[in-house]
């Protein structure tokens, strides 16, 4: 029997990011979706090497071992990367691609998060604070260079990724994946508006529709 899905993530960070949700209990029910089997393990493919140049230009290749394993398929990438075309222009590609390789319109999909998996990582919760190094979310709210960063009008940082790694150079903590598994596996799903989670999370709904007696939150 065919697994249910694999996702094939650029870097070990997104991975991480990946094991922290799925690590929830009940995670489908915080996206109003039924059921998924996710093996660690089995499911979650990092293309060592490749990043996201890699995956633009080889996922098709990457994900053949699982045309006959898995029911669907998933690739992860930022947006902005060297030499990027684009967002739109990535996501087109990469899917022409895999529906010529055997994967169809139906089965895959392509996440191209814009610009950057840190966008999926920054939200105002003292889950995020206490990973940062602040004492308490109101600590995060007022600290004068994160407001620069990040004024209160706006969703997420201008500049998501290097904003993260500035504030953990301030507060000495060594960029770990460990930061994103930690704070994807405790914030809220509801909290986070991105167009590409939301994206990731409409297909999922559309792959495995939650079940009628099931409640979501």
């Amino acid at each position: 029997m065919k697994r249910d899905c694999v996702f094939l993530l650029a870097d070990k960070n997104m991975r991480a990011t990946f094991e922290g949700f799925f690590s929830r209990q009940g995670f489908h029910h915080s996206i109003g979706c039924g059921g998924i089997e996710i093996d660690l393990m089995r499911d979650l493919v990092v293309a060592a090497g490749d990043n996201d140049p890699g995956l633009f230009t080889r996922s098709h290749e990457l994900l053949r071992p699982f045309l006959n394993t898995h029911r669907h398929a998933v690739v992860v990438l930022d947006a902005q990367w060297d030499g990027s075309p684009g967002a739109v222009s990535i996501r087109t590609h990469m899917e022409s691609m895999l529906s010529a390789n055997g994967w169809g319109t139906q089965r895959c999909a392509v996440i191209v998060i814009d610009p950057e998996l840190e966008n999926w990582i920054w939200q105002r919760s003292v889950h995020v604070a206490m990973e940062i190094g602040f004492d308490s979310l109101e600590d995060m709210n007022i600290d004068t260079d994160l407001r620069h960063a990040w004024p209160d009008e706006q969703y997420k940082p201008e500049y998501p990724k290097k904003t993260l790694e500035t504030f953990l150079r301030k507060k000495h903590i060594p960029r770990s994946s460990a930061i994103y598994k930690n704070i994807t596996a405790r914030v809220s799903v509801s909290d986070c508006r991105d167009s590409a989670f939301l994206q990731l999370v409409g297909k999922l709904r559309e792959w495995f529709p939650p079940d009628s007696g099931e409640v979501t939150r």
